[in-house]
């Protein structure tokens, strides 16, 4: 029972990331003038299938010492967040909005890192790695927002 809660929180980042996966950069994005720090192509659906797999970890984690508490909820709020963006960015094109998202996805993941560290330390953690991603994700729609007014 204890590990087809964790099918749970698999299937339900694997939704989020497939929602997202809707929208993909294409023509428009590589049209975009970027910053020289943008990563290459290649390496973000590496990035993000494993943190996907961590996001899901951690929440079934906080899910499995608190039930539908706080960080469960925050947790969900950042998924939801994090499926959005992409629709946000590369389906209607709005880059400031798609920052916006960003911030408010980081705040989230700030938020689940501070309320899951007190019912599981080790789901905390596993949202370190997503915080750093976001973090550099959010400087980069930052440049892209600024170099494309």
């Amino acid at each position: 029972m204890k590990y087809a809660s964790l099918a749970v929180f698999l299937l339900l980042v694997g939704l989020a990331a497939v929602t997202g996966g809707q929208f993909r950069p294409g023509g428009w994005y590589e049209s975009l003038a970027k910053p020289d720090f943008t990563p290459p192509s290649w390496l973000f659906p590496v990035a993000w299938t494993a943190l996907y797999v961590m996001i899901a970890i951690a929440g079934w984690r906080a899910w499995l010492k608190e039930g539908f508490g706080p960080a469960v909820k925050v947790w969900g709020v950042s998924l939801a967040l994090n499926a959005a963006w992409s629709w946000i960015m590369f389906g209607e094109h709005r880059i400031g909005l798609a920052l916006i998202d960003c911030y408010a996805m980081l705040a989230s993941i700030f938020a689940f890192i501070v309320l899951a560290w007190r019912v599981d330390k080790p789901a905390s953690l596993l949202f370190v790695p997503y915080a750093v991603w976001v973090g550099f994700a959010s400087i980069l729609n930052l440049a892209i927002w600024q170099m494309n007014p």
